[in-house]
């Protein structure tokens, strides 16, 4: 994240009086304040944004403020390696008050001139996306050395075709659903290959999975080359 920059710009020293008063915001800065409402309402309420002026270098707007930063704070800019030349900052991570992870981007806003008046950041805390991709992981996850039941799967032939079906599929980038008749083919032929057709109603079975019907599997099984 960081690029070597170890002072703040000068416009974010020091920062002014009048800057400081709540509620005091610039012409220049004042059109950039719905934008951050916005953006913090669409994604409410994991989305903080702050705006920063760059003529005070201090904070003079806070959407979804769950920093506890307040108007006024200074802007601490070098934090981020800002520079008047960048346009987008990040994303990069930071740590709130709290412990909690927080990933943001910075935008630097300018005039209809060019000149740089304002730098957005948006802050979206992960915590809650997290915890919801640990539990995620954890119901999908067999722990290791589980295997299967040797006695419930030996003569499974269901649960064979499934795993065939799911492995050709996946190796070739392809969904069921979406095999057309050649694929369909291809795989019927595949499937017979591997002896999957030797369990009994094994036909039909492969036909409902597949979506056509009976006969077809038999015809492509008779005939390779037909569609």
């Amino acid at each position: 994240m960081a690029r070597g920059r170890t002072t703040p710009p000068p416009s974010a020293s020091k920062p002014s009086g009048h800057a400081r008063r709540k509620g005091a915001i610039r012409p220049d800065v004042a059109p950039f304040v719905p934008v951050c409402d916005a953006v913090a309402n669409l994604f409410a309420p994991f989305a903080e944004v702050v705006l920063h002026d760059l003529a005070s270098g201090t904070v003079v707007h806070i959407a979804g403020n769950f920093s506890r930063r307040e108007l006024g704070d200074p802007a601490n800019l070098h934090e981020i390696d800002f520079e008047p030349t960048d346009v987008v900052i990040g994303p990069y991570e930071k740590t709130n008050w709290d412990g909690r992870r927080v990933k943001s981007i910075s935008a630097v806003l300018r005039d209809a001139s060019g000149r740089p008046q304002a730098v957005m950041c948006i802050n979206a805390d992960m915590s809650d996306f997290e915890s919801i991709l640990l539990t995620l992981q954890s119901f999908v996850s067999v722990p290791a050395g589980a295997g299967q039941p040797e006695s419930l799967f030996r003569d499974d032939w269901h649960e064979r075709i499934n795993r065939y079906i799911r492995h050709w599929t996946a190796t070739r980038g392809l969904s069921v659903s979406d095999l057309t008749r050649v694929q369909k083919r291809e795989l019927v032929r595949a499937l017979a290959d591997d002896g999957a057709f030797g369990g009994r109603n094994a036909a039909g079975y492969i036909s409902r999975l597949l979506g056509m019907g009976r006969a077809t599997v038999y015809n492509y099984l008779s005939k390779p080359g037909a569609s």
